[in-house]
């Protein structure tokens, strides 16, 4: 019982302090495997194999994996809770604040110079991102058709990933079965569309009620994120990306803007930038909403990890899981970096924010400054050019 009580305490720490998505990933390194010893360099780099094998957000499903591995399944459930809380209680003040004083002139000042800054990060992520996953030229014409896909077709998300997957087998493993598990996905993926524009064929259970765009039950929000946490590959930029297509473009739960403004907070808020859930929750249902989509989009981590933990050694050594994974990759830079082209308009409307974009870019990749200085910095100078604006 002690130790597990100690993984707590150390992830909760860990949450509180942890910035820079993958950079959170080298926090725990240090902390856990070089200061404290919990694991060899072996079973951390072996917990890290395992959470790009599973959807959902990677840093917090390495937290349970190094968790197990000190105190087991307890010690699991509290390095999670502990990595997650932190930020979950951060990002639901900052919303609360958010919804009340958003509109005041000083705020929106502040997120006018920070969102062209979150998405420079976020940009910069998704370079460095890409050059890992996409390392030959299979993997280039994948990351180009998935964004394709997104960008100039109905198909959606899911189907895309699939397809992505049965590509990597085709390329990886094997052709023909790969061949075999794309015309199945193409075929359902025509199907489910072709049922859903047809109307009445689709049956009630599944339709959104009438004024869901407007009024989503808590039902409806939490099954919503358990269905992201549970089928979202590649950590929490496609995980964003899904969000964000869904929340703003299909049920208009929020407009463009409000979703960049959760997404400032997100950056400002410790731990998994999936947190972001709460904020959605809380804006279209109050704080049980933001519990809801928190607890739902976390849950699904929480199950699969603890699952599979114990048989990792042999899923590991399927070799089609380990084509379908060199498919999804490239995939999900493709598709994040669609979702990145279709929020920048709305964060840099004009040359001050696009050059805020630029400045970001730059500063990151030539001079290594990191995320938090250039989001104070952004939030400072949009803050002074609004009052500057406005004092005139």
């Amino acid at each position: 019982m002690s130790r597990a009580w100690e993984v707590a305490r150390v992830f909760l720490t860990l949450g509180a302090i942890s910035y820079g998505g993958p950079a959170m990933m080298g926090v725990m390194q240090a902390e856990i495997e070089r200061k404290r010893q919990w694991v060899s360099r072996e079973r951390f780099v072996e917990g890290l194999a395992l959470v790009n094998f599973l959807p959902g957000p990677l840093a917090a499903q390495l937290s349970i994996v190094l968790g197990y591995a000190r105190a087991g399944w307890l010690g699991g459930v509290l390095g999670g809770l502990g990595f997650i809380v932190p930020g979950f209680v951060i990002m639901l003040a900052l919303t609360v604040i958010y919804t009340r004083y958003g509109t005041l002139p000083a705020l929106r000042g502040i997120f006018y110079g920070l969102s062209p800054v979150v998405i420079g990060i976020f940009a910069v992520a998704v370079y460095r991102l890409g050059r890992s996953a996409i390392k030959d030229a299979p993997q280039v014409v994948v990351a180009v058709a998935s964004a394709l896909m997104i960008g100039l077709t109905p198909l959606g998300i899911v189907p895309t990933m699939l397809l992505a997957g049965a590509a990597g087998v085709a390329v990886y493993a094997s052709r023909t079965w790969g061949v075999v598990a794309a015309a199945l996905v193409g075929v359902a993926a025509v199907g489910l569309r072709l049922v859903t524009v047809s109307g009445g064929a689709m049956p009630a259970a599944l339709q959104a009620p009438a004024d869901a765009v407007t009024s989503p039950s808590l039902w409806r929000l939490g099954g919503f994120f358990l269905k992201v946490g549970a089928f979202t590959f590649g950590g929490g930029l496609p995980i964003l990306a899904f969000v964000e297509d869904q929340v703003v473009r299909q049920f208009r739960w929020l407009t463009a803007q409000e979703f960049l403004d959760g997404l400032a907070l997100g950056q400002l808020t410790p731990g998994p930038i999936i947190t972001l859930a709460a904020f959605v929750g809380y804006r279209v249902a109050g704080l049980a909403g933001a519990v809801v989509s928190a607890v739902a989009i976390f849950l699904p981590s929480f199950v699969l990890v603890l699952a599979f933990v114990p048989f990792f050694d042999r899923i590991r050594r399927v070799r089609w899981m380990s084509a379908a994974l060199k498919g999804l990759a490239p995939a999900v830079i493709g598709m994040t970096t669609v979702a990145l082209a279709q929020m920048l308009p709305h964060a840099a409307p004009d040359v001050l924010t696009g050059g805020l974009v630029v400045a970001t870019v730059l500063a990151m990749v030539a001079r290594g400054v990191g995320p938090l200085p250039l989001m104070a910095a952004g939030a400072v100078v949009g803050a002074v050019v609004r009052a500057a604006l406005g004092a005139r």
